[in-house]
């Protein structure tokens, strides 16, 4: 006899949607940590490499 088919917990669309969102959930969390960092020392992302000296007279 044949084995009845059980439908799965999530299907495939809901499944691949769940999935874009969780990536897109880590992705924006991502930027929120980055830009935090960035707005409480802004001075560190900026190379010292391209800081110039001002002449002196």
């Amino acid at each position: 006899m044949e084995s009845p088919m059980t439908e799965p917990f999530v299907d495939v669309d809901q499944g691949i949607c769940l999935t874009f969102l969780s990536l897109m959930g880590l992705f924006l969390l991502a930027m929120m940590v980055r830009c935090a960092k960035l707005i409480v020392d802004p001075y560190t992302a900026i190379p010292t490499s391209t800081w110039q000296e001002e002449p002196l007279d």
